[in-house]
């Protein structure tokens, strides 16, 4: 067995500590005074703890109405700390030994980024003298608290960073000491057994397999023998493999099959399937699928853990095929700038595990908004928005302060952009440059925008598909939502390159050959056929008249042609570890035809129910959707949720006829099926906070019922599938008319009905 030790590599994080240093320059425990947490240690995630904090007063002393603040990172779902309700979660007390009283107060923005999260401890009626105490006790049992929640993922120094106002003047200095303790994962509950989904015969790939707690975290109390049965002989694939306790994953390296097939791993837990790996297709082929999450960030800038936990986690735990650090600019100085270009240049492994250098330059929506920045090579010039958070401003010079100046300050730079959708949003109107800008990032944790490619057709942009997770919970390539108003799964990109390189990558960037998922791997692959010879181009020839160009017969995604026919044909093919829902072919915004592996004559008593979409595209744009569903005269056999990442919102069967949910949307979707019992004149009666449907059961059929919600592409769905169709596999072709003296971009959208959906870079067809 080929097992990858889950030791990171050979780092030197000596930079860590001196990039981000714990105390502010000159402050001294004797005059600022001390700090001591207790219990310190491991804790599971979502677990609910109680905790002590001592702050021992410095030889300052602390003034009348003077104050120590504990802050936290913005991102830690753990719950708000509350001072009112004594017998529930997060109830906070405090108390001091000198002659004086404490008040207590909560902000969730009540101190600056990246610790947003504030309680204030503040001394009235009195001063303190040197080594008297002010004692807070999180999650306070006394009157009936069952304590602190914890947050829903892993972290080894999750912090209780304190700052002292000792002159009651407003200024909060950081103390020396910073107590942290550990969260942990918990009981092992969900396999995931993952393959890449393209590879050529003979060409090596991996296994990964680990054991998720319910949280998403990999765990590390699993101990048991797995049965791997393959569909087909894989060389090097043992018959099982062994976990012990303190493994949270195994990579099984240096697999292979010499001849084209379609490759499914099952895993057996006994007599028990657990889980599936792919599919893997091998075919002879000119690309391979190199499965890849490019933007994220850790603890030095608003996330948490290291960016060397970070790339592990990639690496060993996601089994990645490539990724990036994405911190925000206006917080990398120039001794952390080295330190990640040091990390990527260590972890690359050609073939293996490719890392790009990079960074997200977050300029506000109204200077173009957000990019990430991705060098073919180390060393280079980071060009930021601003200074904003940077004490040293010596190079505040190399800044470009809006996104025209930063495409311009990269022309001559071997690097690629992205335009994003995060807090903040890019504005591609405002400014774009197709030399740089290949692709748009239309999901992540923080919702589906495809808004944000489709704004770019009318303006002539030619950009392709990418989906990242936008990650700030250290968990790049399998970052779950946890408990936070994040309501989406992050992203996943699929690269078509010749060859896991960064040459193979840049390749696969440049010409937009890859295609997006909201987290699932799937197999995709979409050809534009024509009759006859079409121009396509090496670059956009709207911006690089002189590009070469070749006549061919047949596009692949991302692919930029000229064509003088009146139409095309456009052929799929979709491989997907769950059955497939449906297919959308598109001509921009335009659905050409909607593809369904089952007909109406296969639908069963299954309805599905989805909500979908967003309040704006700003970043208060989280809709809220509470709701019933009432199947009057049937009775609900079996329910399936979709998409319901948050384990502690709401969405459950209230009754034997009725569902309720309490749920939120991003721009994606997410909902439920049910399974019926239905008697003749069934009725539907749907009231959300956003309207209401009501529709006969026995009219509910293949085609969507759909409540229009305002917003943005806010609606409700309603429509029958089949009981269980297991459809995973399907090929299609579409006769296309093209419209002439503009682009047509052609792409497809495919979901499957565990609720996760895919897109493929548009083929942009100019029509003559």
């Amino acid at each position: 067995m080929n097992e990858r030790s889950l030791a990171p590599s050979p780092v030197d994080t000596a930079q860590v500590g001196a990039v981000w240093p714990q105390a502010h320059p000159g402050t001294d425990p004797v005059l600022y005074g001390h700090v001591r947490l207790d219990p310190q240690g491991g804790f599971e995630v979502r677990s609910s703890q109680t905790f002590t904090l001592t702050y021992t007063v410095g030889r300052y002393g602390i003034d009348d109405t003077g104050a120590i603040r504990v802050v936290f990172r913005f991102f830690g779902d753990w719950g708000a700390l509350q001072t009112n309700d004594p017998r529930g979660h997060g109830y906070v007390s405090a108390h001091t030994s000198g002659a004086s009283r404490i008040s207590l107060s909560f902000e969730k923005t009540g101190h600056q980024r990246p610790f947003f999260q504030a309680l204030t401890a503040r001394v009235h009626g009195g001063f303190l003298r040197e080594g008297d105490t002010i004692t807070i006790i999180f999650g306070d049992p006394a009157g009936g608290s069952p304590g602190m929640k914890l947050q829903t993922f892993c972290e080894s120094a999750f912090e209780f960073k304190v700052l002292a106002d000792v002159c009651a003047v407003g200024h909060y200095v950081p103390l020396p000491e910073t107590p942290v303790i550990s969260v942990v994962p918990g009981a092992p509950v969900h396999w995931r057994a993952i393959l890449p989904t393209l590879r050529r015969p003979g060409e090596g790939f991996q296994l990964g397999l680990k054991c998720e707690d319910a949280w998403g975290n990999p765990s590390d109390k699993v101990n048991a023998v797995l049965r791997l049965e393959p569909s087909v002989p894989v060389k090097g694939l043992p018959e099982h493999v062994r976990f012990e306790p303190g493994q949270r994953a195994i990579t099984l390296e240096h697999l292979s099959i010499d001849a084209p097939t379609c490759l499914r791993i099952a895993l057996w837990l006994g007599d028990e399937r657990v889980a599936e790996a792919g599919p893997l297709v091998i075919r002879d082929s000119a690309y391979g699928g190199y499965w890849a999450d490019m933007h994220g960030q850790s603890g030095e800038s608003i996330g948490v853990s290291t960016a060397l936990e970070y790339f592990t986690f990639a690496r060993d735990m996601a089994f990645l095929d490539a990724s990036s650090h994405q911190a925000n600019d206006f917080q990398v100085n120039n001794a952390f700038w080295s330190h990640l270009n040091r990390l990527t240049a260590q972890f690359h492994e050609d073939h293996r595990f490719v890392t790009l250098p990079g960074y997200e330059w977050s300029g506000n929506t109204s200077v173009g908004g957000d990019r990430n920045i991705f060098f073919r090579h180390e060393g280079r010039q980071i060009r930021r928005s601003s200074h904003a958070l940077l004490v040293d401003r010596s190079d505040i010079d190399t800044d470009a302060t809006d996104a025209r100046q930063l495409f311009t300050a990269l022309a001559d730079e071997d690097c690629v952009a992205y335009a994003h959708v995060g807090g903040r949003y890019a504005d591609t109107a405002y400014a774009h440059d197709g030399r740089i800008e290949k692709s748009m990032e239309i999901h992540s944790a923080w919702g589906t925008f495809e808004w944000l490619l489709t704004d770019g057709f009318a303006l002539g942009h030619r950009c392709g598909v990418v989906c990242n997770s936008d990650g700030h919970k250290g968990r790049p390539g399998a970052s779950y939502p946890g408990a936070a108003t994040f309501g989406a799964y992050g992203g996943l990109t699929c690269f078509l390159a010749p060859e896991l390189t960064r040459d193979g990558l840049f390749d696969s960037l440049r010409r937009r050959h890859h295609y997006g998922t909201t987290g699932c791997r799937l197999h995709l692959d979409v050809r534009v056929a024509f009759d006859a010879p079409a121009q396509c181009y090496d670059e956009d020839p709207a911006i690089y008249p002189d590009t070469g160009r070749r006549m061919v017969d047949q596009a692949m995604m991302g692919d930029i042609v000229h064509y003088d026919g009146e139409r095309c044909r456009l052929s799929l093919e979709v491989a997907a570890g769950a059955p497939i829902e449906r297919i959308e072919v598109r001509n921009g915004t335009d659905v050409i035809r909607t593809l369904r592996p089952y007909g109406e004559g296969e639908l069963g008593s299954r309805i599905r129910v989805v909500w979908s979409g967003a309040e704006y595209r700003g970043r208060g744009r989280q809709s809220d959707w509470r709701g019933r569903a009432h199947f009057r005269g049937a009775r609900i056999r079996r329910m399936a949720r979709i998409n319901a990442w948050n384990l502690e919102r709401r969405l459950e069967q209230s009754s034997a006829d009725t569902i309720e949910w309490d749920a939120i949307t991003t721009g994606n979707f997410g909902g439920f099926d049910v399974w019926l019992d239905e008697q003749p004149g069934a009725m539907l009666d749907l009231a959300c906070n956003h309207g209401a449907l009501q529709e006969a059961l026995a009219s509910i059929g293949l085609e969507d019922r759909v409540l229009e919600a305002g917003g943005l592409a806010r609606r409700l769905k309603v429509f029958r599938l089949p009981e269980d169709h297991g459809v995973r596999e399907m090929r299609a072709s579409v006769d296309i008319p093209l419209a002439a003296g503009q682009d047509n971009p052609l792409w497809v959208s495919v979901i499957t009905e565990d609720g996760f959906q895919a897109w493929s870079s548009p083929v942009f067809v100019f029509g003559r």
